[in-house]
């Protein structure tokens, strides 16, 4: 980050000041109609909104943005940015609620749509040495069941060596449904290095397949290796236990975007901008989207023993 707490505080200390930066990410080559594109506006000072001199629209630097309806002061939903964007392993929307001073609920939506920025629109696949491993989250875990971990949610994930890392819930731990990501997030001809799955045996003769097998206890033979990924597994796990406490399978895959958002960005000192950014530019995600009801019912009781920090999702639905 480019700046320590006191700074952001210091610089967006006031809402004229947030919405000065908002209007700087939202139209960097000076504020245009949104209706009809012209560069020729007035600015009305007393309502904090532009007027259109060629087709006479009024419009606010908020509308169309996740800002427009919020109640919340821009000041707070900076702060938040910025926490959840600095705070390794994350932060809970119940230290949120303390630090703001605001409603769980209000927390809880907040660090959703937050987190709804940090999801990652690339296109662009890994390449080079990559690593690939999956792992199971949450569930009870019995000793006198040897299956008793397909009961968990699986999620895959890739990493490029020194670079970005990609994750995914998968709806089985399955050849299919892994190979399926893999093909999708890296580049064919990478030199792909995963454990002894059988999962990965198809996608393998798409790149240069090297296999560790930890089930003979061999976890590194040179370079070849999965510890990478595997460290970012237990960074993620660390913070589902020690911030989330537990969270539910439905909205796993917004805390994966939240963690690889975080790490792929934790030499960029422009991430808080970013965040912004995006916030600004990108898909406003309405409370009624957010916790509407689950339609597999089997699958939500299956996966009950999840629930946590946020899983309070359940109790707005009545799930």
């Amino acid at each position: 980050m480019d700046a320590n707490v006191l700074e952001l505080m210091e610089k967006y200390n006031s809402e004229d000041r947030c919405r000065e930066y908002i209007e700087s990410l939202r139209w960097p080559n000076g504020v245009c109609c949104t209706r009809c594109g012209s560069t020729s506006v007035s600015r009305v000072i007393k309502r904090h909104q532009y007027d259109c001199n060629d087709c006479r629209y009024q419009f606010s630097p908020m509308a169309g943005t996740v800002f427009h309806d919020s109640h919340l002061p821009l000041t707070k939903w900076f702060l938040a940015a910025y926490l959840m964007c600095e705070s390794k392993k994350g932060m809970p929307a119940n230290q949120v609620k303390r630090t703001l001073g605001v409603s769980y609920k209000t927390a809880w939506y907040l660090c959703h749509r937050i987190r709804e920025a940090m999801k990652s629109e690339t296109s662009e696949k890994l390449k080079g040495v990559v690593e690939a491993d999956e792992t199971f989250v949450g569930g009870q875990h019995d000793k006198r069941r040897k299956r008793a971990t397909y009961e968990k949610p699986c999620v895959v994930g890739v990493i490029e060596r020194g670079g970005d890392v990609r994750a995914q819930k998968i709806k089985s731990r399955g050849a299919r449904a892994i190979s399926g990501f893999v093909r999708e997030s890296v580049e064919p001809g990478a030199q792909l290095m995963t454990d002894e799955h059988a999962g990965y045996q198809k996608v393998g003769h798409d790149c240069d397949h090297a296999v560790i097998n930890h089930s003979k206890l061999e976890y590194a033979a040179g370079l070849v290796h999965t510890n990478s990924i595997e460290n970012s597994w237990s960074l993620f796990k660390r913070g589902l236990i020690g911030s989330f406490q537990k969270v539910s399978e439905k909205h796993l895959d917004r805390y994966l975007d939240e963690f690889t958002y975080r790490f792929n960005g934790r030499d960029d000192e422009r991430l808080f901008q970013n965040t912004i950014r995006n916030l600004v530019n990108g898909k406003t995600l309405t409370f009624e989207e957010l916790t509407k009801t689950v339609q597999d019912k089997r699958r939500l009781t299956r996966f009950s023993a999840l629930a946590g920090d946020e899983i309070l999702d359940t109790a707005f639905t009545g799930c």
